[in-house]
């Protein structure tokens, strides 16, 4: 979900929908976790203050970025209305970076096509760890809170057709 605000935090909640009966999967990276635990903190949070109940959300956690496709599709098979897919892809010295980075996005693509729970996509794939920290809870908001926000209009969107 593209922000018009610089703070990726700031979301109006009156344009919400009722997110209390709704059951949500949160796909976690454990590469990079001092940002993919913000990251999760903030959707979690989002979720929790706009009506959804603890017990419906679940989180798995998973190895790496790339990893977040396949955690996501079986996620997708628990009775979620909806998968957020957290991680934090930061350019190191090699092309490793430009692999993960398209294939984790063509890889949450292919699932929100394929399959019929909507998966967000949560992966920040920044140039340097300050711009990650920025995005995670820090000087831009938390990416993790847009992230939820979109969960919940797309779980939304997906029950009202």
């Amino acid at each position: 979900m593209a922000t018009k605000n610089t703070n990726l935090s700031e979301y109006d909640k009156a344009t919400i929908p009722n997110a209390e009966d709704f059951r949500f999967g949160i796909v976690v990276s454990e590469w990079n976790d001092n940002i993919t635990e913000g990251l999760f903190q903030g959707a979690y949070d989002t979720l929790i203050e706009n009506g959804v109940d603890a017990e419906n959300i679940l989180r798995w956690n998973v190895p790496g970025s790339y990893e977040l496709i396949y955690g996501s599709k079986k996620m997708q098979q628990y009775n979620v209305d909806a998968v957020i897919a957290i991680g934090s892809v930061i350019q190191g010295e090699t092309k490793h970076f430009d692999f993960v980075c398209e294939a984790v996005a063509q890889g949450i693509k292919d699932l929100n096509v394929q399959h019929d729970v909507p998966v967000i996509f949560c992966v920040l794939t920044d140039m340097n760890m300050q711009q990650a920290i920025d995005r995670s809870g820090g000087k831009h908001g938390n990416k993790g809170t847009e992230a939820a926000v979109a969960a919940i209009k797309m779980a939304y969107l997906n029950t009202s057709l």
